[in-house]
């Protein structure tokens, strides 16, 4: 499994860094939003065929990784909820969510909200998603441990999520 820590290097407030190469789409092609490192253009929505429209929109590997993540969810976990929020598919059971996927340029991140909780800890610490966000990043099929990732799903979806608010009294 391809993994890789995601922390902001440091850089001088003075120097002017262009956007890396690996995120420039070639010349003449237009990446999705997703692909270019901005939130998705998908509106949030809560079910199934909002995250299924997002997935369907992704380009090629990142759909069938993104689709693939998907079954495996479905496979795993009963009572399985969806949604699109912040410009990815959201999951979760129960009282909250409990992990997310994403595509981007040159891979898919799969976050676990409260990820520091999980044994083992995923390898990857997001930028900007939280400091008990872990996760993989996937850059093709091969990457995917399937029994690692429904291991991880078992056990965020054991532990309360985030994002819903208790119903009232």
């Amino acid at each position: 499994m391809v993994t890789r820590k995601t922390e902001k290097p440091q850089r001088p407030a003075t120097v002017n860094v262009s956007k890396p190469a690996a995120k420039r789409a070639p010349a003449g092609i237009a990446l999705p939003e997703t692909m270019n490192g901005k939130a998705s253009q998908a509106k949030a929505a809560v079910g199934d065929k909002p995250v299924f429209a997002y997935i369907a929109s992704l380009p090629q590997p990142q759909r069938a990784i993104a689709e693939h993540i998907d079954r495996l969810a479905a496979n795993t976990l009963p009572g399985l909820q969806r949604s699109v929020k912040w410009g990815m598919a959201y999951y979760g059971v129960g009282d909250g969510w409990c992990f997310s996927c994403g595509a981007f340029a040159s891979h898919v991140k799969l976050m676990f909200v409260n990820g520091t909780t999980l044994d083992p800890v995923p390898p990857v610490t997001p930028v900007a998603m939280g400091k008990a966000t872990r996760g993989v990043e996937l850059a093709s099929l091969d990457d995917i441990d399937e029994d690692q990732i429904t291991a991880w799903m078992r056990q965020i979806t054991s532990k309360p999520g985030v994002g819903k608010r208790p119903a009232k009294k």
